[in-house]
């Protein structure tokens, strides 16, 4: 295929864009900048988040020896007093239901930071504070980051602990100590924010009416420059949309590079309210997290009925493509639009464990291929042309029923089954 330079596009999003920050909204910038070269006319939709900034956070163990470990606060949590909380510490590992009797007024140790069903538990158990756990007891913390979480808004509608995010390296520490007190300090402010999305359109020419949705976040996480995730998929769409501008498509197609997604899918959740009148006419949802690694292996994941799947696995035969289509709920933009009903799926490279790392500093451009990156664009796009000028939809305008327990799942509309503990 012919290359228009898309990848450049990555090149220029090296560089921590958090959802609602003036680095956030650069990189929205960019993007129209890159749209305006091709004669795609874009614009910005705001849209407000809830958002936070830490000014004290401090853990002290009391006894059976004191010492002050390095710690995060947890956004959204709340503030403990101004002289803290001292209570006793407990341990309770994976939050089993042994381990949280007799919790209440405690400061309490997990191991990872917690689901919602555990939360829920954690609020009804009364607990004074809550420490989670962050990276990996081999981390140097000269060469790694503690990074700072944040409640969700199903976590902060339950009700509010403290809470601060301690290394796991020192967690090993404080339980081997046999650590049995500790006071929690945390001040912090809640405010709120803006953040973009940015959205292009490029009309249909026999079915405008008809409308298939492109999708990629482009905002990262602190301490990240998020090259692999998502300045990678933020460039695809830009391919998809740069090919389609050549290359005129029957339907109408929506382009939207979603901000916030890391605070929770917030961009793509903005954008499906703000349309949600003509929503009905949306017959796919395109949603790109992630290309260009050189290790790793092509997904889809199916947000629809078994017959995209099969359709996917099929055209990545028919032309040589290797892609493992599947049906399920993918963690990033298609699933809003999934959940107001919009068949969606998101395509992937993933990196095998050690490959390529998302959600830190070692998030950059070294594990990135360029001729790699164009192969992946050549099959998205040559499956976006049979979508986008096909004369009938050949996916089907529904969520099955599995998909839609699923998406409850996720949403925290619903509480999974409880299967054999597996921890989290």
């Amino acid at each position: 295929m012919k290359k228009y330079g898309s990848y450049s596009l990555i090149k220029s999003l090296l560089f921590e864009r958090i959802g609602g920050s003036k680095e956030e909204l650069k990189a929205a910038k960019i993007i129209q900048e890159e749209l305006k070269k091709d004669g795609i006319e874009s614009h910005l939709e705001e849209f407000e988040i809830d958002s936070f900034e830490i000014m004290e956070a401090k853990l002290e163990v009391l006894e059976p020896k004191y010492k002050e470990y390095t710690v995060t606060g947890i956004g959204r949590s709340g503030s403990t007093p101004d002289e803290g909380i001292e209570a006793e510490l407990v341990y309770i590992e994976n939050g089993h239901d042994v381990n949280l009797e007799n919790v209440e007024g405690k400061i309490v140790l997990v191991n990872a930071f917690y689901p919602l069903k555990l939360y829920k538990k954690l609020v009804e158990k009364k607990v004074a504070g809550i420490i989670a756990l962050n990276g990996s007891v081999y981390d140097d913390p000269k060469k790694t980051d503690l990074h700072i979480l944040a409640y969700r808004d199903k976590m902060v509608e339950a009700g509010r602990i403290p809470g601060v995010t301690l290394r796991i390296k020192d967690a090993h520490e404080l339980v081997k100590s046999k650590a049995s007190k500790a006071r929690l300090t945390l001040k912090q402010e809640e405010m709120k924010k803006t953040s973009h999305n940015v959205v292009a359109e490029i009309k249909g020419t026999e079915y405008p009416e008809r409308i298939v949705a492109f999708s990629a976040h482009y905002d990262s996480v602190r301490f990240s420059e998020g090259a692999y995730d998502n300045a990678t998929g933020s460039a695809t769409i830009l391919e998809i949309a740069r090919h389609f501008k050549k290359n005129p498509p029957k339907r109408t197609l929506k382009f939207v590079w979603c901000g916030s997604e890391e605070m929770g899918l917030l961009g793509s959740k903005a954008y499906v309210e703000k349309h949600q009148e003509e929503l009905a006419k949306y017959e796919l949802n395109i949603n790109l997290d992630m290309t260009a690694v050189v290790l790793g292996y092509d997904i889809a994941r199916c947000t629809t009925e078994m017959g995209l799947v099969n359709y996917i696995n099929y055209l990545g035969k028919e032309v040589g493509f290797a892609i493992d289509a599947s049906q399920g709920v993918y963690s990033s933009d298609s699933t809003p639009f999934a959940d107001k009903g919009v068949p969606a799926l998101s395509f992937a490279r993933i990196a095998p464990r050690g490959g390529a790392e998302i959600h830190s500093r070692k998030d950059d451009d070294k594990f990135l291929d360029k001729d790699n990156y164009y192969e992946t664009c050549k099959f998205i796009i040559g499956f976006s042309e049979r979508m986008a000028n096909s004369v009938i939809m050949p996916v089907e305008r529904s969520i099955p029923e599995n998909m839609r327990l699923e998406l409850d799942y996720y949403l925290g509309i619903k509480e999974r089954p409880e299967g054999p503990r597996r921890g989290f």
